[in-house]
């Protein structure tokens, strides 16, 4: 079978357990076999295991309800692995698609903006940060307006807004620096290895923070009122992983975040204009403010 087919199946499978009612292996083969995968109890074995040593996910069977669950807590990556069925799932369609009919791209509208640039550099990247190579680029700054060289002990590659980035240690720093693929040139990986600090840990870095702008304060509650009509959205499109809805009715939407506040959650909330509100914390309530006052003296 295709590495296309192993994922759908995959895909499949997790999305049974996903539900929470605890399906039986027997409920699994049922469900694939609905969707059109008829295999032996070895695959279903073998795919099970094979979550949990590629990939990290956790299926564990209960006894007492006869059927499996995710482990989350002992899962590793399961947002990134549930995002990456997302982004292969979609590919397979667009493909099976155009090979079903050319005239599939009149029908299909891309965002043509400046996202895939440097698109290329990724399996490099993901191959040094596997080996634990040293890299070395040129990468051009906006405010600066200058390309400067660096070397890099790359960590993670992370995903926001559609574009890639590079995440790593600069020298003997202990501080992760992040760097935009797209604005990378003259990417080299070196022959040179480095150590990893296991006391780092880049996806903790970001799991409680929006973007890619991080520090080390503490994380704080963030509560947002947003119109009913906008928390429908923001209902199916979270925020953040630690959303927590406090009411929904008729008159108002509102969420709680628990996050480090930066740049990037100011721009999200400014984003979403007069559809939200800032309840607290109080500080935050102030920031808003002015940087609305701040854009209306822009049209003055």
């Amino acid at each position: 079978m295709s590495k296309h087919g192993t994922i759908r199946r995959y895909t499949l499978e997790i999305e049974k357990i996903r539900r929470g009612q605890y399906p039986s292996f027997q409920e699994l083969k049922d469900y694939l076999f609905e969707h059109g995968f008829e295999i032996g109890d070895r695959t279903l074995q073998r795919d099970i295991e094979q979550l949990r040593f590629e990939f990290g996910i956790e299926i564990t069977y209960d006894r007492n309800k006869n059927g499996y669950y995710i482990d989350y807590e002992n899962s590793l990556n399961i947002e990134s692995f549930f995002r990456f069925l997302e982004i292969v799932n979609t590919a397979e369609l667009l493909i099976e698609s155009l090979q079903e009919s050319k005239d599939s791209l009149k029908h299909i509208s891309f965002d043509t903006g400046y996202g895939l640039k440097g698109i290329e550099n990724l399996k490099p990247l993901l191959k040094a940060i596997k080996d634990n190579r040293k890299i070395s680029f040129t990468h051009f700054n906006f405010h600066t307006e200058k390309s400067r060289k660096y070397t890099l002990k790359p960590y993670l590659l992370k995903e926001y807004q559609n574009r890639w980035y590079v995440v790593g240690l600069l020298g003997n720093l202990k501080e992760f620096r992040t760097f935009g693929i797209d604005k990378i040139e003259n990417l080299e990986v070196k022959t040179e290895t480095f150590k990893v600090d296991n006391k780092l840990n880049p996806i903790e870095m970001f799991e409680k923070t929006i973007g890619l702008v991080y520090s080390q304060n503490t994380s704080q509650n963030v509560i947002l009122s947003f119109t009913p009509t906008q928390g429908k959205y923001i209902k199916t499109l979270p925020l953040h992983t630690s959303q927590k809805i406090i009411i929904d009715n008729d008159t108002e939407f509102r969420i709680s975040i628990t996050v480090i506040p930066n740049y990037e959650l100011t721009q999200l909330i400014l984003k979403h204009g007069d559809t939200v509100k800032v309840i607290k914390p109080e500080w935050l309530v102030d920031e808003i403010k002015s940087n609305l006052k701040r854009t209306i003296e822009n049209y003055k």
